[in-house]
C-alpha cells in the first residue's frame, strides 16, 4: 500500500536506534493496532477522527480504548473532574464534524453571564443572542444526588467512537514498555499487548503519567496547580429563581483566585474555582463572600455539598508531548490555560489523528504536524497568563471594579457592535476565542477610550449611575 510517510523512514531510524529494519517505516497500515489510554473527550475524539480519516485511505485500523470507568455512574466513579462547560465555538466546530450534542446531554443552555462584584452586578448577554454554551455532566451527576438517568457528555463521545468501530476495554493500563521498537501495554489480568501506536489521553490526574515520565525519553509531566470543584443540589425551581440560565462569574478581591463561577445544570449547580494555589482557606473565604451568598437560598448555612474535589490543573504542558509511536493529547499533553479544556482536547486529538493516519507515527512526523497545534496552544497560553495577571491587578482596586461595571452596564444597554468590554469578558469567561484575540480586542480604541472614560467617571462621579431595575433579567447600578 502507498504510504504518505515513506520519505521519513531514514529520519525515523535515526530518531530511535531501537527500531529494526522491519519497523523503521513508522506508518499505519491495514491491520495496525492503536491503543487509546483514556475514554474521555481527548481519547474518544482521537478514536473517532482516526477511524473516520482512515476510511479516506481505505485503511482498516483496530482501535482499543482503555477506560475502566463507567460514565453512567454518579460521583468519582464516572466523573472527569471538570466544570462541564462546552464553549460556543466548540459547539459549532463539533457540529461541523458530525458531533452534535443531543438535548438530553445538554443539561442547560447558557445564554448570558452574570458578573458579580462588591460594587454591583451586571448581565452580559451572548453576543449573537443564541443559547450556544452547553452545561453538561461528565458522568451521571454528583455523588449522593438523586438517582436519575443523566446523559453524560463523555459517554456520548465514547459512544460515537464505538459506532465508528472502536473497541472499549474496561481495564486500567498500569505500565508501558517497548519490545522491538513497539509499545507494549500492561493491564491487570492479562499479558502485555503490543500496539503500533499508543495515544495517552488519561487526563492530568492519572498516576500513569508518572510511570511514563520515567520510561519515555524527553517527556515531562505538565506543571499543575490544584483547582476546586464542588456541586450543590438546589432543585430546578430554586435554580430557576436564583440563577436562571446564566453562568455566574465573580470578580472578587481574593488573592490567588483567577476565576470563580457557578454553573447551573438541571437541579444541580457546579462551583469552579481556578487559580495558582487554591486551598481550603481560599475556598471558605469565597463561600463566605456576600456576593456569593446572595446566589444561594437565604439561610444561616449554605446547602450541603453533594460532591467536591480538588483536581490538578494543567498550567504548562510538556515541550515534547510525543515520541515514536506515542502521542499525548488533551490534559496529558498541551491544553488551554484555565479554560476550554474540552476544546483543547478536540484540537489536539484531531491533529494527532490526522498526523498518525496521513503522515505517520514517528516522533519526527508528530513534531512537524501535531507539534504545530501544541506549540500554537502553548504560545496562546503565554498571552493568557499576561491577561490573567492584568485582570488580577484590576480586581484588586475598587476604582477599576467600578469602572468595569459601569462600562458593561452602558454597553449592554446600547448597540451590540459597541460592546467592546462585554465581548472581551465573554471570551475570557467562556474560552470561546484564543487569548490572542482577547488581547487584540483590548487594544481596540473603543475599548481603551471607554475604559479610561469610565475610570474617570468612577473617580469623579461616584454613585451617580442611574439604576436599571428588573429581577432575574435586570441589571444593578454601580454601588
Amino acid at each position: 500500500m502507498w504510504s504518505p510517510v515513506s520519505r521519513n523512514a531514514n529520519i525515523a531510524s535515526k530518531l530511535d536506534p531501537r527500531l529494526d529494519g522491519a519497523t523503521r517505516r513508522l506508518e499505519l497500515e491495514s491491520g495496525s493496532r492503536i491503543a487509546v489510554i483514556g475514554g474521555g473527550p481527548g481519547g474518544s475524539l482521537f478514536a473517532y477522527f482516526a477511524l473516520k480519516m482512515a476510511e479516506v485511505l481505505e485503511l482498516e485500523l483496530n482501535v482499543d480504548v482503555f477506560e475502566p470507568r463507567s460514565f453512567d455512574s454518579r460521583g468519582p466513579a464516572g466523573c472527569n473532574h471538570c466544570g462541564g462547560i462546552v464553549s460556543e465555538s466548540l459547539v459549532q466546530l463539533l457540529a461541523t464534524e458530525g458531533v452534535n450534542l443531543p438535548p438530553d446531554v445538554v443539561r442547560r443552555g447558557i445564554d448570558s453571564y452574570r458578573l458579580h462584584m462588591d460594587v454591583g452586578v451586571a448581565r452580559i448577554d451572548t453576543p449573537l443572542r443564541e443559547k450556544r454554551i452547553a452545561a453538561v455532566f461528565r458522568g451521571n451527576g454528583p455523588r449522593e444526588s438523586r438517582d436519575v438517568d443523566r446523559a453524560s457528555f463523555d459517554r456520548h463521545l465514547l459512544g460515537l467512537a464505538q459506532r465508528r468501530g472502536a473497541r472499549v476495554v474496561r481495564r486500567a493500563v498500569t505500565d508501558l514498555h517497548w519490545e522491538q521498537g513497539r509499545p507494549v501495554l500492561q493491564h491487570a489480568g492479562e499479558p502485555g499487548s503490543t500496539y503500533d501506536l499508543v495515544v495517552v489521553a488519561t487526563g492530568i490526574n492519572s498516576n500513569l503519567l508518572r510511570t511514563l515520565e520515567e520510561g519515555v525519553e524527553a517527556y515531562r509531566r505538565p506543571r499543575t496547580v490544584p483547582a476546586y470543584i464542588c456541586e450543590f443540589e438546589l432543585g430546578r425551581e430554586t435554580i430557576r429563581e436564583l440563577l436562571g440560565s446564566s453562568m455566574h462569574v465573580f470578580l472578587l478581591d481574593l488573592p490567588r483566585l483567577e476565576f470563580a463561577a457557578l454553573i447551573p445544570k438541571d437541579d444541580i449547580v457546579t462551583l469552579c474555582l481556578l487559580g495558582e494555589g487554591i486551598d481550603a482557606e481560599l475556598v471558605q473565604a469565597f463561600l463566605d463572600a456576600p456576593e456569593v451568598r446572595r446566589c444561594f437560598p437565604p439561610s444561616a448555612d449554605l446547602p450541603a455539598r453533594v460532591c467536591n474535589c480538588a483536581p490538578l490543573l494543567n498550567v504548562r504542558g510538556p515541550r515534547r508531548p510525543y515520541a515514536d509511536r506515542l502521542v499525548f493529547v488533551g490534559d496529558a499533553g498541551v491544553t488551554r490555560l484555565y479554560k476550554d479544556g474540552i476544546g483543547a482536547a478536540y484540537r489536539t486529538a484531531k491533529s494527532a489523528a490526522a498526523t498518525a493516519v496521513f503522515q505517520g507515527v514517528s516522533a519526527e512526523a508528530f513534531h512537524r504536524y501535531f507539534g504545530r497545534t501544541s506549540r500554537r496552544i502553548a504560545r496562546d497560553n503565554a498571552i493568557g497568563k499576561m491577561i490573567f495577571a492584568c485582570n488580577g491587578q484590576l480586581r484588586r482596586h475598587r476604582l477599576s471594579r467600578r469602572a468595569i461595571l459601569r462600562m458593561v452596564l452602558e454597553e449592554q444597554s446600547g448597540p451590540g457592535e459597541r460592546r467592546h468590554l462585554s465581548q472581551v469578558l465573554w471570551d475570557l469567561f467562556s474560552g470561546s476565542a484564543p487569548y490572542r484575540e482577547v488581547l487584540v480586542r483590548t487594544l481596540h480604541p473603543g475599548f481603551v477610550v471607554g475604559l479610561i472614560r469610565h475610570v474617570w467617571c468612577s473617580l469623579w462621579r461616584r454613585g451617580s449611575a442611574p439604576p436599571v431595575r428588573g429581577g432575574l433579567d435586570g441589571q444593578h447600578r454601580v454601588g
